[in-house]
């Protein structure tokens, strides 16, 4: 059986990349990329502490956290494809047009 460290480890692991790439890379897919790994690893840690505890609070968590990121994800890339057909690149560092 797998125990709750281990649970926590992997979504500590998983947290940490996903923060890693969110800090280091200037592409807004691999941004939203990174985005999604930190809600799965939240993700990951309330599972795993609610099935250690036997209750529901953590997968009721879960399920709103997944609700969220869909709905994140799909307006994220819908702006994201508005400013590539306007600019022509993803990368952040080219982008000033919000700057005001």
């Amino acid at each position: 059986m797998v125990s709750l460290e281990n649970y926590l480890f992997l979504s500590a692991a998983l947290f940490s990349i996903g923060l890693l790439g969110l800090m280091v890379r200037r592409n807004i897919l691999v941004l939203f990329m990174s985005v999604e790994l930190l809600l799965n690893a939240a993700n990951l840690a309330f599972i795993a502490f609610s099935r250690f505890r036997g209750t529901l609070d953590g997968h009721v968590a879960g399920f709103f956290v997944i609700a969220v990121a869909a709905a994140e994800a799909a307006v994220g890339l819908a702006i994201v494809i508005a400013i590539f057909r306007n600019k022509g690149t993803v990368q952040t560092t080219h982008l000033k047009m919000m700057k005001g």
